[in-house]
C-alpha cells in the first residue's frame, strides 16, 4: 500500500499469522523494517525489489514472535528504535537502542513517522503513524485487539488506548495490525471504530469482562464486523 511518498509492503510469516512490514520512502531509497520475525532474507529482498535498502529496524514491542529475527539486523549495526516505556520492559533489548516517546517524530528518509504511545498489550506498546497509514501492531487488529493476559499486559490500559486512537486518528486511515485474525488484512480506522467490538466500550470494566473472559467464548477467528457485545454498557 503506497502513501504520498512512501510504500508499506506487508509480510504474512512464521506460525502464528504475524504480519511484519518494511516502509520504504520512495525519494530517499530508505527503507525500514517493523518487528522483524521468521525471515529477515524476506525483508531485505523485497526491499531490493523497489530499489530500496533496509536503513532502520523499528519495533512496536518485545515478544519473541515480533523480533526473533532482530539478530540479522543487529549484525549489520542499523539502528533501532523501540519505546521508552518497552525498553524499561524488555531485560533483552539491545544495546545503543534509540528510545521514543509518545508523540515524537522519526524520519525515514523524507516520510515522516509518528510514535504512538498505546500501552496494554505489553506496557510499551506503541503504534506508528504515517501520512494515511497506522502501524497498528499487537495493540489494534482488523476487529480484534492485542492480548492483555501475558507478562505486563494491562487491559485497563488497553481500553484507553484503543479510545486515544479512536479520538486522535482520522478515520481514513488504513490500519496495519501485528497479526492476520480477521476477514481481511487491513481496513479503516472508521470500519473498526463502527463495527470492532473492543471499541464500543464507554465503560472500561465491562472492556475487562470481555476482552479477559468473555471474548474467547463469542467469536472466532477470522474476526469480522460484531454488534456490540454488552449493548447495555456501551
Amino acid at each position: 500500500m503506497a502513501g504520498t511518498g512512501y510504500t508499506i509492503e506487508q509480510f504474512p510469516l512464521g506460525p502464528m499469522a504475524n504480519f511484519a512490514y518494511v516502509i520504504i520512502d520512495h525519494e530517499s531509497g530508505e527503507a525500514a523494517v517493523v518487528d522483524p520475525a521468521w525471515d529477515a532474507d524476506a525483508y531485505r529482498q523485497r526491499a531490493r525489489q523497489h530499489n530500496a535498502t533496509i536503513t532502520q529496524v523499528i519495533l512496536t514491542h518485545s515478544h519473541d514472535d515480533h523480533v526473533n529475527a532482530l539478530d540479522a539486523f543487529q549484525a549489520r549495526d542499523m539502528p533501532i528504535r523501540i519505546s521508552r516505556a518497552e525498553a524499561d520492559f524488555w531485560p533483552k533489548v539491545p544495546a545503543g537502542a534509540i528510545l521514543m516517546s509518545d508523540g515524537e517524530e522519526t524520519m525515514l528518509g523524507e516520510t515522516t513517522l509518528r510514535w504512538l504511545m498505546t500501552p496494554g498489550h505489553t506496557p510499551g506498546s506503541a503504534c506508528l503513524l504515517l501520512e494515511r497509514d497506522l502501524i497498528s501492531a499487537d495493540t489494534l487488529f482488523v476487529f480484534g485487539c492485542g492480548r492483555c493476559d501475558l507478562e505486563g499486559s494491562d487491559p485497563r490500559a488497553m481500553h484507553a488506548s484503543l479510545a486515544s486512537l479512536a479520538a486522535s486518528v482520522s478515520g481514513d486511515v488504513v490500519i496495519h495490525p501485528g497479526h492476520d485474525y480477521g476477514v481481511s488484512p487491513t481496513s479503516t480506522l472508521r470500519e473498526q471504530i463502527e463495527a470492532n467490538p473492543f471499541m464500543m466500550f464507554d465503560d472500561v470494566e465491562a472492556f475487562v469482562k470481555y476482552r479477559m473472559h468473555d471474548h474467547g467464548t463469542l467469536r472466532s477467528q477470522p474476526f469480522g464486523p460484531e454488534a456490540s457485545p454488552y449493548p447495555a454498557d456501551t
